[in-house]
């Protein structure tokens, strides 16, 4: 019981850090553009994150059952997955690189399950077609999602920034500005509300893949009336987790992340209202069609991209690719680190025990 303790704190810890560092997804655009103040954004985008949150679970299907082998899972796999994502994030926002929340977790996952089961490959679901008919496992929801929605993202940025510069061509700078600074308001909480709906959903997967864990490996058979919800003989997302994810990734949201922020927001492309709400529509829009079919996609990756594909669409020269090459390499490292780290840290625990 101590052990699921553990988790579940390291879980909460998780998504609150989620929340401050992927913030700048949400609210980097609405910032730079000086349609909302920092504080002001943030709860916005704070709100709109609790909704998301509690749209579905899709997404927590998929990373606590549907990509790993649940029956080779215990207790210090999920800690162990939880800590290397943690460590990673931590890093990251140190950096102030919008690295995958998403891809830390699942990297995490699958290096400590790989640990737990000795090196045995098998308890990694890399593909399978479900009873429904439907796609699993980590190359249809990981691996190959991973290429195409930064690639969609840049695609479809530059595509509805094009339209719209087509379409407003003969409007007055200023009143284009006055219109989109309104209408961004609407793309912020949007995007923010998709946010929500995939990233909030990891940690519901992470939680629920913990509760059958204790459930299965009788770790809960002894447990106190007033502790009975613990025990799930299926995989289920309890309405509590739901909630407590939901709650836990909002008020990390509000706490801010303003390093990534800069990068996002101001480093990246020099951003109009306009461009802003073509890329926080195109990312929104990109996650929460993800999100519908069970993607664990990364919302950082798709809201960079969007913005990268916003500015090519005027100049390549207006994006600055010393900049994106750093995060290029943020995303290029963050699943075989945290998969490192996730098999590091089984060992270590196997040896304290």
């Amino acid at each position: 019981m101590t052990l699921f303790l553990l988790v579940l704190l390291a879980a909460f810890a998780f998504e609150y850090i989620n929340g401050f560092h992927d913030t700048a997804n949400a609210i980097a655009t609405v910032v730079s553009t000086k349609v909302l103040t920092p504080r002001l954004a943030i709860v916005w985008a704070a709100f709109w994150n609790l909704l998301g949150a509690l749209m579905g679970t899709a997404v927590a299907t998929t990373i606590g059952k549907g990509l790993i082998d649940t029956n080779a899972v215990t207790m210090v796999t999920v800690l162990a997955a939880l800590l290397g994502a943690i460590l990673w994030n931590l890093f990251t926002w140190w950096l102030g690189l919008p690295s995958s929340s998403s891809h830390a977790l699942v990297g995490g996952l699958c290096g400590a399950a790989l640990a737990t089961a000795d090196g045995n490959w098998s308890v990694l679901k890399w593909s399978f077609v479900d009873a429904h008919g439907a796609s699993g496992g980590l190359w249809p929801k990981v691996v190959l999602p991973m290429f195409t929605s930064p690639l969609l993202g840049f695609v479809l940025g530059a595509a509805l920034m094009f339209l719209l510069t087509t379409l407003l061509r003969k409007a007055r700078p200023r009143h284009i500005s006055l219109f989109f600074g309104k209408a961004q308001l609407i793309s912020a909480g949007f995007m923010g509300y998709g946010h929500g709906s995939n990233d909030a959903q990891k940690t519901m997967g992470i939680i629920a893949l913990a509760l059958f864990t204790g459930t299965q490996s009788g770790a809960f058979k002894d447990l106190p009336p007033w502790l009975a919800f613990l025990r799930t003989p299926e995989f289920v997302v309890p309405y509590w987790v739901m909630i407590a994810c939901a709650v836990t990734m909002s008020a990390g949201t509000a706490a801010g992340g303003w390093r990534i922020i800069r990068t996002m927001g101001h480093k990246m492309v020099k951003l109009q209202p306009i461009d802003g709400f073509a890329a926080e529509t195109s990312a929104a829009l990109i996650i929460y069609g993800a999100s519908t079919m069970g993607i664990p996609v990364s919302t950082t990756h798709v809201i960079s991209t969007s913005i990268m594909g916003v500015g090519a669409s005027k100049r390549l020269s207006a994006v600055k690719w010393g900049v994106v090459e750093r995060i290029v390499w943020a995303w290029v490292l963050t699943l075989p680190v945290t998969g490192l780290l996730g098999y590091g840290l089984v060992r270590l625990m196997k040896l304290a025990m």
